[in-house]
């Protein structure tokens, strides 16, 4: 399972404190069948912690999702900030999940060099950094 952020969720979690283990934790979840909504057309909404809390007032995350294949985390929000996200924004998020899902492995890393993603290591794997 190779896992993703955007660089606009990048900013997102860097701001907020959350490390790529919290988020690991959110996809590993998902891998066990614990999603906490399934918005359709590729989009799953997972909650991740704050540092030091509980994931129940922590973030919310909107991820691209495809089982035992890749995920893309594409937006993140404080539920004390944000009830949900409206009908606009998720028809947007739509579009880039089926963009990212849709997407060959070598346009993903295309775009990890091109900054527009950032992998996320996982599983005690290491992601390996593209020659610049």
């Amino acid at each position: 399972m190779r896992v993703f952020v955007t660089k606009q969720f990048n900013r997102f979690a860097r701001s907020e404190r959350v490390s790529d283990e919290k988020l690991c934790e959110a996809i590993e979840r998902a891998q066990d069948g614990l999603i906490d909504a399934d918005l359709g057309g590729g989009l799953i909404k997972q909650r991740v912690a704050r540092p030091g809390q509980g994931r129940s007032g922590g973030f919310r995350t909107v991820i691209a999702y495809r089982r035992l294949g890749r995920a893309v985390f594409l937006y993140g929000f404080a539920k004390n900030e944000r009830d949900n996200i409206d009908a606009d924004d998720l028809a947007r998020l739509k579009k880039l999940a089926a963009i990212y899902l849709g997407a060959a492995m070598t346009e993903l890393e295309t775009w990890c060099e091109e900054g527009e993603l950032k992998e996320v290591a996982c599983d005690g794997e290491e992601v390996s950094k593209p020659d610049r």
